[in-house]
């Protein structure tokens, strides 16, 4: 089996975004630890690839597909999956945007989204499912922020102030709740190798196997991150052994700074 393995039987996970690049790298990874799972995307046809793609790795999986940007939907998502697996015990928000630009090129529009998918989204299904857990056994919730909210990146300020207050939400609940039981941290990678990734360089007129390669040499480690490796980490922060890790933001980047 390819990736790091950690014991998440018995576990239901829920994971936003489930059909992105790094989405559905997260789902396989979990499922194959064998979590049950509850996929959720805006498109109903990319949640159902989602939970085929964990059936096809051996766990029990649904679909719960609705928009993020939907406030009725992020706050009843935890308890429909709930009411549809029997219990909830690990929380991915791994559903993002990325808008460009500094602060003269950012519009209203870009900042509404952005923090509406990067943050409200994530505030709100945490609220719902921490009442959950709180109710319940405890549980392990895992946001995927990024190194670029933890420093300045170039030209993107809308995308790295919404992962910077992500970083920042998730070391408060991380110690807001530890003693509910709740694990609250967030994985923080540089740039990973995904559709959304190479959509952006096709969008601004470069070809996107020349840009990656020359991202991979950037990166101390030889090359930047594949979905997967990504995905190990997720795995492991909502497992036991990662059972005294609460509150923290975990940088995956090869020991590439932000610049």
């Amino acid at each position: 089996m390819d990736g790091a393995t950690f014991d998440l039987r018995g576990k239901t996970a829920l994971v936003t975004g489930a059909g992105g690049g790094m989405g559905l790298a997260i789902v396989e990874r979990l499922a194959r630890c064998g979590a049950a799972l509850a996929v959720a995307d805006r498109s109903a046809e990319l949640a159902d690839q989602a939970a085929r793609c964990a059936e096809a790795a051996g766990a029990r999986a649904s679909a719960v597909p609705g928009d993020l940007a939907s406030p009725e939907y992020c706050d009843a998502l935890p308890a429909r999956v709930i009411e549809t697996a029997g219990r909830l015990d690990i929380v991915v928000n791994n559903a993002g945007v990325m808008r460009r630009g500094n602060i003269l090129a950012a519009s209203d529009q870009d900042w509404a989204l952005s923090m509406t998918i990067n943050l409200e989204a994530a505030f709100r299904i945490c609220r719902a499912a921490i009442r959950a857990m709180t109710a319940g056994q405890g549980g392990a919730i895992v946001n995927v922020a990024s190194c670029w909210g933890l420093y300045p990146g170039p030209e993107h300020l809308v995308y790295c102030t919404s992962k910077a207050a992500l970083a920042a939400m998730t070391r408060c609940l991380g110690r807001d709740h530890a003693r509910d039981g709740i694990r609250v941290n967030a994985v923080c990678p540089n740039e990973v190798n995904t559709p959304m990734l190479r959509s952006g360089f096709a969008l601004r007129g470069l070809d996107p196997d020349d840009a990656v390669a020359q991202l991979n040499d950037s990166v101390p480690l030889g090359h930047i991150a594949e979905p997967g490796e990504i995905a190990d980490v997720v795995a492991f922060l909502a497992s036991e052994q990662a059972r005294y890790i609460c509150g923290t933001c975990v940088e995956v980047n090869g020991a590439k700074p932000v610049f």
